[in-house]
């Protein structure tokens, strides 16, 4: 399969087969509400001139990534994935929704340290087709179809039924699942914090969105040996998280 095959999976909005509440529509509708100026802007995922200098960077063809923004990651958060894979130079990187970051992360662990990505989405067939784009380019990554099972602990929504998992997770980037489940259907992240070592990075995508900042006030209050900063680039923005003790 080529990469303008696959491109045609990736603009695909998340599809379910899950039970909503009363009370999870009515969080949907209201934070719809609240955030549309931003899903608005955030239909643009950078200038083709952003697209081709991060390619460019990574070495890879400029016809190697779809149309970016929407449902994809943006220009921002990849560079910023490569940026924090040269600083880190982890052995382990772990994400929550594969597509564009799965790429970009396993080229920039190619040519930075040589680590591992572990992957998880919910489409099987995305799955599948992710993992032929990436040996198309000669990468690969282990890519792992993960169903969509209730939310752990206090949650709303629901979240990735997640096998084995390494121990340690140098890095953790979280760009799933989608926010129409629920706007803080992310937030069940948490659960693998405690596999970050100290240094290790956690990155949440959509930083800047309604959802999110209430996930991120909720998670500095639970991990205070976390430290939190919004990265405000690109239209979406991310939630960085070190590991401080």
């Amino acid at each position: 399969m080529t990469s303008r095959d696959v491109t045609q999976l990736l603009p695909r909005a998340p599809t379910h087969r899950m039970v909503t509440s009363f009370s999870d529509w009515a969080h949907i509708l209201a934070f719809g509400a609240i955030g549309w100026p931003w899903l608005l802007r955030s239909l643009s995922g950078g200038t083709k001139a952003e697209k081709r200098a991060l390619l460019d960077r990574l070495a890879l063809p400029h016809d190697a990534l779809p149309n970016l923004g929407s449902w994809k990651a943006d220009t921002a958060l990849l560079h910023l994935i490569v940026d924090k894979i040269e600083a880190l130079r982890p052995q382990m990187v772990v994400e929550l929704g594969a597509g564009a970051t799965s790429l970009v992360t396993a080229r920039a662990l190619q040519l930075h340290g040589g680590g591992r990505l572990t992957s998880f989405d919910q489409h099987g067939d995305f799955v599948a087709a992710t993992r032929g784009w990436l040996a198309e380019h000669g990468l690969s990554a282990d890519l792992r179809v993960a169903a969509l099972i209730p939310a752990p602990g206090d949650w709303p929504g629901y979240w990735y039924d997640i096998d084995a998992l390494p121990e340690r997770i140098d890095m953790l980037v979280i760009d799933g699942p989608p926010w129409t489940i629920h706007p803080f259907v992310r937030g069940s992240a948490e659960c693998l914090f405690d596999r970050i070592p100290v240094g290790g990075l956690v990155m949440l995508d959509d930083g800047v969105r309604p959802g999110e900042r209430v996930i991120a006030a909720r998670w500095k209050r639970r991990w205070p040996n976390f430290g939190f900063h919004l990265v405000r680039n690109g239209t979406k923005g991310t939630l960085v998280a070190e590991r401080r003790s």
